[in-house]
């Protein structure tokens, strides 16, 4: 028997059919339409019905893409809340003054930019006056992710309300003298306003997802009532290119982050052109986003565009805009209307009749300027249907012009990301097109005026009664300091007193102790585990059933190993975040926490760990936007080094992280050797970060993999661990100790190197007589850290000497310095060394081999050492030349 519907994909031959006859008459129907209605209308009743299928909730697969239309129509807009007139006249003070701050500005050659701002001023008008909750109310107010090129357009409305002056808007990217702006929201250089760093793109929309799932996981955890904050995330159609843009989407979907909704502003252009010149961003992202499980609002035609929707009764007119591409509509944004008839409307006959009844004053009007983005009735409706749908998160595609305003010089054009300032000429026509009442007069010498209405002023006065009902300025970043009080000292002790005679890695040591922390009756609940799927390699999975792995939806299932101790254990309210496979997730995941203590009024404390290779070289990005975020808390690369970790090889032996880390300003960097150090650097850390006086730092800690045997605590070295560098073994403790006058040398290592160091003092003593003393340099950065700073001070007159150079003083030996880094991690203090210098690290890169393999390779094993040192002194005439060949045949190198 034939198959009326015709060939099947196979996999529906798989599925049972219990009545084929009532199947073979839907197939028959729409042949029927097809055949004497043709196909397109035939497409349109499966559209149709898929839709509606979606929206009864039937389990069918989601049409990827929807026509190239408004999904609110005008007709289903919900009535409009607030005085428009009243809200046109503050957006255009706000277009005008942030066009007036980038003009004045680029005499000074600072630059700025004007069209984004321009494009997108309704979507953050309408917001502001109708949605975006304040941090004043009850809660943490809604998080807001700033397009960073748009910020002109913020401070012009602080400047509006007066909390930004006229003098800070002529400061605009000069920031050096004091009482400047910061180009782009950067809450390091503007704390009191800005709360997120966006300008690096594609971290803003992967930092919001993460922040909304953050905001979740406190109220899950009972930490803090965050059901009313809601995050937005203002993008850019061109920033969505970026894959940190939609790396998580699927999480999003996943969790049903409703709490959260993307804001992207489609003006089609990137900085350099179109998007998407031949073809549609629009409905390539709405495929993406459904794709993901999101629910996708589409706000792109102004009401002037009614009208024609009206008129085309044969779909010819929907058919065409998903027919042109991105850059032809550009075009048509800036041609005349015969071009526009010519080249859309000519198309075919259908459109060539419709066009015949439009006016060329309608046809110019939509073409030109009609978008959804520029109406705040339609940007009221798709924000409105955002925060009323249910169980998942929301994206609203929002076409504009770039531009917009700005007059014909910069609309749609593909160079005005690039342009800086608006001529007088420009700017009058811009006043007469806002309605502005600034007069000829003001233009001074050539110079455009800011405007202000007045402190009070029906505008200033209708917005601060609109921020007041929605709890305040915004954005706003406002800090309520919370004191955190120091842990029980019987969580460090394990670690003070060492482990005897059982050998513990590091990596070990530093989870035993946050274990024990995570008990602690007053912050215990406050430590947040993050992990990138690696907690086995790390040791962490005791903590699984005892803390709990976060999950929205608890433990739906029964683990497969569910009868054993350390049992894999899901929980609404757990603690520890496993992220999966995804290093930019989990530090998204951290930055959200480091910065709870602002966000939300509660400090937590987030540890990260992971593979050192896979964090500073991979995200060094959200590191930098962690330290502009003012984030607190323990970044931890584990298995560090490049020859602790046997046999990975290349792609994971990690020489360089802490040469990276070094880059940046607010990490401080440590490479403990013992489980001691580590527990006087987390001590301290938790003192620095969430004390009675806490700096806005955070801590990178390396820790290894290598099982050694921990000593207890030597007395009085803490200040040196905390500084850096202290002296660990004295030549004179051997019990084989070389004699009084022995050549002498100073072995400096950190990490895991520390213990070839204490064998290359042995064999120095026993095999060349030579007296070497061991340093543990706990941080070769917090070290170059001091020193500059004693630099800084010389230049304003004050003479402090370098910590290392203190440490030091009265010795005359030489210093050997010694690391599993590359050797320009040492190298960084060497200019503040008196001493002669030298050191040896593990340059180049890694390979697949044992540990001793490994460091023989690059020469940091112990007997490398020996012949390093001995050749140092042969130098200074202290030991033969001879010996170091001898040293080299005897240890076989």
């Amino acid at each position: 028997m034939s198959d009326p519907v015709g060939k099947l994909p196979s996999e529906l031959d798989q599925l049972p059919d219990r009545d084929t006859e009532e199947t073979a008459e839907w197939a028959a129907s729409l042949d029927a339409v097809a055949k004497a209605a043709g196909t397109r209308r035939a497409e349109y009743l499966l559209r149709r019905t898929l839709q509606h299928a979606e929206a009864a909730g039937l389990a069918l697969p989601k049409l990827l893409e929807t026509d190239y239309v408004n999904t609110i129509p005008t007709s289903a807009e919900p009535e409009f809340p607030g005085d428009e007139e009243m809200e046109a006249k503050i957006t255009a003070w706000n277009r005008w003054n942030a066009a007036a701050m980038v003009t004045r500005g680029s005499k000074y050659g600072v630059g700025g930019h004007i069209a984004t701002f321009a494009s997108a001023a309704w979507l953050y008008e309408t917001g502001f006056q109708h949605f975006f909750r304040g941090k004043e109310a009850d809660g943490s107010g809604d998080q807001l992710y700033i397009q960073g090129h748009a910020s002109p357009g913020i401070y012009a409305r602080a400047f509006l309300d007066g909390r930004i002056s006229e003098q800070q808007l002529d400061n605009f990217r000069q920031e050096s003298g004091g009482n400047g702006l910061p180009s782009y929201p950067h809450p390091r250089r503007l704390p009191w306003l800005w709360e997120f760093p966006t300008v690096s793109m594609g971290l803003g929309p992967l930092s919001a997802i993460y922040q909304a799932r953050f905001n979740r996981y406190l109220q899950n955890r009972s930490i803090k009532d965050t059901a009313n904050s809601h995050v937005w995330a203002f993008l850019g159609d061109g920033e969505m290119d970026e894959p940190e843009s939609t790396a998580a989407l699927a999480l999003a979907s996943r969790e049903q982050l409703d709490n959260l909704t993307f804001v992207i502003n489609c003006n089609l252009q990137r900085l350099d052109g179109p998007v998407r010149a031949n073809f549609r961003v629009v409905q390539e992202l709405e495929a993406q986003f459904r794709g993901a499980g999101w629910n996708v609002i589409k706000s792109l035609w102004g009401s002037a565009w009614d009208e024609l929707f009206r008129l085309d009764t044969t779909g010819a007119l929907v058919r065409r805009l998903r027919e042109v591409p991105d850059a032809q509509f550009q075009t048509y944004a800036t041609r005349d209307v015969a071009y526009i008839r010519q080249h859309f409307f000519g198309a075919n006959a259908e459109l060539v009749q419709l066009a015949g009844v439009l006016s060329d004053a309608k046809i110019a009007e939509c073409f030109h300027s009609s978008r959804g983005g520029h109406e705040p009735r339609k940007v009221y409706a798709a924000y409105k249907a955002a925060l009323e749908h249910k169980g998942a998160p929301t994206v609203i595609l929002a076409q504009t012009v770039k531009g917009y305003t700005l007059g014909a010089g910069f609309e749609s054009k593909n160079a005005n990301h690039q342009m800086k300032k608006l001529t007088i000429d420009e700017f009058k026509g811009m006043r007469d097109l806002l309605g502005l009442p600034i007069p000829d007069s003001a233009f001074a010498d050539g110079v455009v005026p800011y405007g202000h209405p007045g402190a009070n002023s029906p505008e200033v006065q209708y917005l601060n009664e609109r921020r007041a009902a929605l709890g305040g300025p915004a954005p706003a970043r406002k800090v309520k300091h919370v004191a955190l009080p120091a842990p029980a000292e019987r969580s460090f002790a394990p670690l003070i007193k060492g482990s005897g005679k059982q050998e513990m890695a590091t990596t070990m040591a530093f989870v035993r102790l946050v274990k024990d922390l995570m008990r602690d009756k007053e912050t215990g609940k406050r430590w947040v585990p993050i992990v990138p799927d690696e907690a086995r390699t790390f040791g962490m999975e005791s903590l699984f059933p005892s803390a709990g792995i976060y999950s929205p939806l608890g433990q739906t299932y029964e683990p497969v190993d569910r009868d054993q101790l350390m049992y894999y254990k899901e929980a609404k309210d757990g603690q520890i975040l496993n992220e999966g496979i995804t290093e930019a997730g989990a530090m998204a995941d951290f930055i959200a926490a480091c910065t709870s203590y602002a966000t939300h009024g509660e400090p937590m404390i987030p540890f990260y760990i992971f593979y050192s290779m896979f964090g500073w070289q991979r995200t060094a990005d959200q590191m930098w936007q962690l330290a502009d975020q003012l984030g607190k808390g323990f970044i931890v690369g584990a298995t560090a080094g490049r020859t602790t970790l046997t046999g990975e090889g290349l792609q994971h032996a990690d020489g360089h992280s802490h040469l990276i880390a070094s880059t940046n300003p607010a990490s401080l960097n440590y490479d403990p050797a013992f489980a001691y150090e580590i527990a006087v650097i987390v001590k301290d850390g938790l003192r620095r970060m969430y004390g009675e006086k806490p700096e806005d730092v955070f801590y990178y800690l390396t820790v290894y993999n290598e099982p050694k045997v921990q000593p207890a605590m030597p007395e009085g070295v803490e200040e040196g661990i905390l500084r850096g560098l202290y002296r660990f073994n004295e030549a004179s403790s051997l019990e084989s100790a070389p004699a009084a006058d022995a050549p002498k040398i100073q072995l400096m290592a950190s990490g895991t190197a520390i213990h070839w160091v204490l064998e290359a003092q042995k064999l120095l003593a026993a095999d060349w007589n030579v007296a070497a003393d061991v340093w543990s340099a706990t941080s070769w950065g917090e070290l170059r850290r001091d020193a500059l700073e004693c630099d800084e001070a010389l230049l304003r007159g004050e003479v402090r000497t370098p910590y290392v150079t203190r440490a030091l003083e009265g010795v005359t030996s030489p210093v050997l310095a010694v690391s599993d880094w590359m050797r320009q991690v040492p190298d960084q203090i060497s200019q503040w060394v008196e001493q002669d210098w030298t050191s040896l690290g593990t340059d180049g890169f890694g390979l697949s081999d044992t540990r001793d393999g490994a460091r023989r390779h690059f020469g940091v094993d112990a007997q490398s050492i020996v012949v390093a040192a001995l050749a140092q002194l042969a130098r200074r005439g202290e030991v033969p030349a001879s010996a170091i060949k001898e040293a080299r045949e005897r240890y076989g190198l």
